[in-house]
């Protein structure tokens, strides 16, 4: 009965919410009340035969590159305007791959996904395939050559096995189990101020190195942070040298088929199975924190996919209560032959995989060296202060 009347409540609330936006976006783009148009494409993942494309079509806000010197006022306004964002429905877009066109209509959030299978499998070259995604209709004005390129991460058969992390509270401060943290260290800070846990970026180089010393050995990030702070994100893990992946996070809204009102376990999970199902022949790293529901997800993952988990390292957050969950689930995860190490810093958890041959034990020098100096960094007055 409960489940029945949310049901019908979300599909209602989805209805409003897009019968307003409908009308608002009417009303602008009459009154010609409207920015110029922008595409926004998101890393993906593929293979030789099959490449997952998603993006989005926005009026462009202007947010402006962080800097690290930005005041207070300019971070918030940054935020606010990714929040804010004005998206563009039935859009039309082509997307150009071995010469071949393909085309797409957004959603009523403006999103497009589109999966494209090329004429022939795709010689890899490169880690990345680049396609070209251009705007081709739209009920709002745009300039003609709108264009940008979308990367597709298409890992080699070579690689070792893959690696899935988890974002806040495993690469960077956010203290997701404090409400109050949370949302300071997301609207007040940027890429810039935004501080890694210690030692993560020469961790993760080393589990990308592996033990052929191709470094080719992909990553997926797994969030359930927003879309709107695709950018932040971005441009946060490119300025701590963390290794490039697809970010795979989620879309909030009344409707039952998006995650605003499913839960944070059912996201995860969901993508994850994706990418294992994606890549039946390749083994994965799992890496999370205790704070929210990574040990319990990673748990169903190795249920859901015997012999496919070589290791999972979790990150204690420092709540009594968390940890022994963590330690629990770790202990039911024995009988599946899957370490699940629940460690207090990045230096254990490298340590762990050098002694199952996951890394070189000569990079965890510079793994250590990493850890003490991002402990030097000093938070921002309103950072909540956490040490990894």
């Amino acid at each position: 009965m409960y489940m029945s009347l949310k049901k019908r409540f979300t599909q209602f609330a989805a209805n409003v919410e897009s019968r307003v936006d409908d009308l608002m976006f009417d009303f602008r783009s009459r009154l010609g009340k409207t920015d110029p148009l922008q595409i926004i494409t998101y890393r993906s993942y593929g293979t030789s035969i099959r490449l997952y494309v998603k993006g989005r079509v926005l009026e462009d806000k202007g947010i402006r590159k962080a800097a690290a010197d930005d005041n207070l006022f300019q971070k918030v306004l940054a935020m606010y305007q990714r929040f804010e964002s004005d998206e563009v429905p039935g859009a039309r877009l082509a997307l150009t791959l071995q010469g071949e066109r393909h085309e797409v209509v957004t959603d009523d959030e403006g999103y497009f996904v589109i999966n494209l299978q090329p004429r022939a499998a795709l010689p890899w070259e490169d880690m990345w395939q680049e396609i070209e995604v251009e705007l081709i209709e739209s009920r709002l004005k745009f300039d003609n050559g709108l264009k940008t390129i979308a990367n597709v991460l298409v890992p080699p058969a070579d690689a070792e096995y893959g690696i899935i992390s988890d974002i806040d509270d495993t690469i960077v401060r956010t203290g997701a189990t404090n409400l109050l943290a949370m949302s300071r260290n997301t609207f007040l800070h940027n890429a810039y101020t935004r501080l890694p846990f210690a030692g993560v970026a020469e961790f993760y180089k080393s589990l990308q190195l592996g033990r052929n010393g191709k470094r080719n050995n992909p990553f997926f990030y797994v969030s359930s942070s927003p879309w709107n702070l695709y950018d932040l994100l971005v441009d946060f893990m490119d300025l701590n040298k963390i290794p490039e992946g697809p970010l795979l996070l989620r879309d909030y809204g009344f409707d039952h088929k998006k995650t605003g009102f499913s839960d944070h376990m059912g996201h995860k999970f969901h993508e994850i199975q994706n990418i294992l199902t994606t890549y039946p022949h390749l083994n994965f790293v799992l890496i999370g924190d205790s704070g929210q529901e990574d040990p319990k997800i990673y748990r169903e993952v190795v249920k859901r996919f015997p012999g496919r988990i070589l290791a999972i390292y979790i990150r204690d957050v420092q709540l009594a209560e968390r940890e022994k969950i963590a330690l629990d689930i770790s202990k039911q995860l024995v009988d599946d032959r899957v370490e699940m190490v629940v460690v207090d810093n990045t230096v254990e958890a490298a340590k762990h995989a050098a002694d199952i041959k996951l890394i070189f034990t000569d990079t965890i020098p510079a793994i250590v060296e990493d850890k003490e100096k991002d402990k030097g960094q000093v938070p921002g007055k309103n950072e909540l202060s956490v040490t990894g």
